[in-house]
């Protein structure tokens, strides 16, 4: 049995871990359609949290000894640069309620496909009902009735689905690694900043970065640098840490709450019933796979 401040610490970091995770999604989209451009917070976003985790990464190297570097590949394309451009882009296109469901319902249902085709795991029957939630929720979004109320939304909800099939192929490939959160973390920013440089080389005079006004520019090294890209990690591996992994991916749920009524409150984004209804679904569908994830990780660290 758990120890009641060990429980309530890693409750806290489940919530803020949550709070953030949605949070990301409403000030990406503010961003991408007011003043600052994808290409633009994919700098902020990885080259802060480059920086920052620099010592740690001299220390682990940027090839990991021991290490295949399949796995390598598919934690950086999974959640470096190729993830963070699909998913920031898309935010133009579709409301932050589309990509709360998709991203936190649909990479569940990747990462659950991709273990049985690779290693033949089952789902018991508790994540195999949380996943057909998920399911639902996605389902919902997709249809004529989910696409009614957002002309266009389909082309971000097209790409929420492939973000999230690349953050599966990261979960399962830091799984298999042997890695830290951090040492994960150090690897995934550096390689994502060693990407920019040709791919900003190539923009050239596309980049804007510095044209955007101060305040926003500060705002979003905030959120994208230091928030997202560094506590936001901490909060969940600390969740991790004190409750076990199983309990920790059920704080993954209010992520889509959060994101749906950021965006209506804050950017004005239309919430539809059938939004709201996939939102509940999605909510649903990861409290109850949580409680049918196996393995190791699901003990608390003493």
């Amino acid at each position: 049995m758990l120890h009641p401040s060990r429980l309530a610490t890693g409750m806290l970091a489940g919530v803020a871990a949550a709070l953030v995770g949605g949070a990301w999604q409403v000030v990406t989209r503010q961003s991408t359609t007011t003043t600052i451009a994808p290409p633009d917070l994919a700098i902020l976003r990885y080259g802060i949290a480059a920086l920052v985790l620099l010592a740690l990464l001299l220390r682990t190297g940027l090839l990991p000894r021991g290490m295949p570097r399949r796995l390598l590949a598919g934690m950086v394309i999974g959640a470096g640069l190729p993830f963070g451009l699909i998913a920031m882009t898309r935010t133009m296109f579709a409301p932050t309620a589309h990509m709360g469901v998709l991203m936190a319902g649909a990479s569940p249902l990747f990462a659950a496909v991709f273990a049985w085709v690779l290693w033949r795991e089952r789902p018991d029957r508790w994540r195999t009902l949380g996943l057909a939630c998920m399911a639902l929720g996605v389902a919902l979004l997709g249809s004529k009735f989910g696409t009614a109320g957002h002309a266009g939304a389909w082309r971000g909800d097209l790409m929420f689905l492939l973000a999230a099939a690349l953050w599966a192929g990261f979960t399962l490939s830091f799984r298999q690694s042997g890695l830290g959160a951090w040492q994960g973390a150090a690897l995934v920013n550096a390689w994502s900043t060693l990407l920019l440089l040709p791919w900003l080389g190539w923009l050239g005079s596309e980049i804007h970065l510095f044209d955007a006004p101060v305040r926003d520019l500060l705002w979003q090294a905030l959120w994208q640098g230091v928030l997202a890209g560094l506590l936001g990690l901490w909060f969940f591996a600390a969740t991790i840490a004190r409750l076990g992994a199983a309990r920790a991916a059920a704080f993954g749920a209010p992520a889509p709450v959060v994101s749906a009524l950021g965006g209506w409150w804050w950017l004005g984004d239309r919430l539809t019933a059938v939004d709201a209804l996939a939102v509940a679904s999605a909510v649903l569908g990861v409290a109850l796979a949580s409680r049918g994830i196996p393995g190791r990780g699901d003990v608390p660290r003493q």
